[in-house]
């Protein structure tokens, strides 16, 4: 089926880091937004030649109303990105889905192992907002970056985290200063002692969500499909280059 088309109006934005801007949208009709955890939406952008097409994973958990958000990355030179980082609340832009079937039913509960860097944290932030406190199934995130201001939503994170033990964050920095006392490294050299330290707790095999760069995913990807011999359907990925 060809997903929906509709207006959408910026409600609010702010700045998550130098280089990220999260924008919360919401239909200009008024209708509710449905979607599933780990969708993603095109959104139709006039530029001079135009018009783009953008396509950004959803960073909200679904909700009742009519909104949802994006991280958006400014890229130089990119005419999606940075028209994205300049416009104001009040604009009105085109957008197109929910698409996409990297999902998590809110309802499982299934453990799980989230692995993300960068704006690949969107949709893992959408599944586990949507799943905390829901079941008391354990959900671990491991979330990477090169330094700490790269680690977007790590306040509210931890807040999630100390309200509900069965959440946990762990986080990595591949160029972290001398004072960060965190992980270090990417989290390639951290995801299978943290999923074999997640299985101990549990009598279920936990799912893997892993989103980022093709060169992280892949090798994730490999080190559980290939090294560790997990089934196909216990590995979901999505990529974003």
């Amino acid at each position: 089926m060809t997903p929906p088309s509709f207006d959408v109006r910026v409600v609010r934005t702010r700045e998550l880091s130098p280089s990220v801007r999260e924008l919360v949208f919401a239909r200009e009709d008024g209708a509710v937004f449905a979607f599933e955890p780990g969708q993603w939406v095109s959104l139709v952008l006039p530029v001079a030649s135009g018009e783009v097409r953008r396509a950004y994973s959803i960073a909200s958990s679904p909700s009742s109303d009519s909104s949802f958000a994006v991280a958006v990355t400014r890229v130089e030179n990119g005419a999606g990105s940075n028209l994205l980082h300049e416009l104001l609340p009040g604009s009105i832009v085109r957008a197109v889905g929910p698409q996409g079937f990297f999902t998590r039913d809110e309802a499982s509960a299934q453990p799980a192992l989230f692995i993300g860097t960068g704006t690949g944290i969107a949709p893992l932030r959408s599944m586990v907002g949507g799943a905390v406190g829901r079941s008391s199934a354990p959900l671990w995130l491991l979330f990477g970056g090169r330094e700490e201001h790269d680690l977007l939503y790590r306040e509210e994170l931890a807040e999630l985290a100390a309200r509900h033990p069965s959440f946990r964050v762990e986080e990595t920095l591949s160029r972290g200063s001398l004072s960060w006392a965190g992980r270090r490294g990417y989290v390639q050299a951290h995801a299978r002692s943290l999923y074999e330290a997640l299985a101990a707790t549990t009598s279920t095999p936990p799912h893997v969500y892993v989103c980022g760069l093709e060169r992280m995913v892949g090798a994730i990807r490999a080190l559980f499909r290939q090294e560790m011999g997990l089934p196909r359907q216990l590995v979901h990925s999505e990529r974003y280059d």
